[in-house]
């Protein structure tokens, strides 16, 4: 698709991790007119506000990466919030964006819609082929949900909404919260104040053993973007009509072992690391098959020292707010 860089997009969740690195890609490439607007100012939980929103901006493309998203503890004490705002953010924005003509919209999802024991590296093909993880399977659902909300404007509106599905993702703008966050923020914070207070040894959950990949978030806006501007015909070729999903990853995982390593280098950690080997596991291991986005073009660039060495420096930056 030529790229015109005038179009007005909306950003849904511009100030998280991914919708603030979608800005970050777009305003790097040239776009100029980016709309956005802050919980206070759109509660995308309110059909009408929405509807309203899209009426007076005059929107021309759509990033939907707003989500309620968190850890397994949220995921556990949380589902019925998961699931039912989560569907809700998608249905307001991917019905008020057809309403109003906008004619392309991209969907941000999450590796967790396949099912918990998926052939790795797990393919889009894998989707509703299996039983879902349990303690996310709430919020699993309502993703999958909005890919099917794409897929069916599409098939009878002709729409032209996309969906895409990172792996494990990480670096500016994570959530540093010291029982909520994800495995690698966990680590980063743990490893920084182990270093700060002089700690000799270093504590991980579980054996060390699983495997998992992980995902720069700029390597994630990066690929939004490519997916986003591949032309009508290149992108309906890689893809079917109700399979028109997109994996987006690396290809390549590694142990909890080798990234706990990979930490303690960038954080200067010189203690000992233990594994606690009573603490779950978790599944053996989660890879993306990524070779449709290959096919379309892309493939990611960042290295994970080099990520993580770009997400502990946010980190420090950023640690006095991260404590809040």
């Amino acid at each position: 698709m030529a790229r015109n860089l005038d179009q007005r997009i909306f950003v849904a969740g511009h100030r998280g991790m991914v919708g603030s690195a979608i800005v970050r890609r777009l305003v790097a490439l040239g776009y100029s007119n980016i709309v956005s607007a802050a919980r206070e100012q759109l509660d995308l939980l309110d059909q009408q506000a929405v509807r309203t929103f899209f009426a007076e901006q005059g929107i021309d493309q759509v990033y939907l990466a707003a989500a309620k998203v968190g850890g397994i503890h949220a995921n556990n004490t949380l589902p019925a919030e998961f699931i039912h705002e989560n569907l809700l953010i998608q249905a307001n924005i991917i019905d008020a964006a057809h309403r109003n003509g906008v004619q392309r919209l991209l969907f941000l999802g999450s590796s967790c819609i396949y099912p918990k024991l998926a052939a790795q590296p797990m393919r889009e093909e894998t989707l509703l082929t299996g039983t879902l993880e349990p303690t996310n399977e709430p919020y699993a659902i309502a993703k999958i949900a909005g890919i099917k909300l794409c897929e069916s404007y599409n098939r009878q509106y002709g729409r032209d909404y996309r969906s895409v599905m990172p792996t494990n993702l990480y670096g500016p703008g994570d959530n540093y919260h010291p029982e909520n966050s994800h495995v690698i923020p966990a680590l980063l914070r743990r490893f920084h104040e182990a270093v700060q207070q002089g700690t000799e040894e270093v504590v991980i959950w579980g054996s060390g053993k699983p495997m998992r990949e992980f995902l720069h978030v700029d390597d994630m806006a990066a690929a939004s973007v490519h997916v986003m501007e591949l032309d009508d015909q290149v992108y309906q070729a890689n893809t079917q009509p109700m399979l028109s999903h997109i994996n987006v990853g690396t290809g390549v995982d590694c142990t909890i072992r080798e990234l706990a390593e990979a930490v303690a280098r960038v954080t200067g950690f010189q203690g000992r690391l233990s594994f606690d080997a009573s603490k779950p596991d978790g599944a053996p291991r989660k890879l993306m098959d990524v070779s449709r986005l290959k096919a379309l073009g892309w493939q990611a660039s960042i290295e994970l020292d080099a990520g993580l060495a770009d997400a502990y420096r946010w980190f420090v930056e950023h640690r006095l707010q991260a404590r809040v």
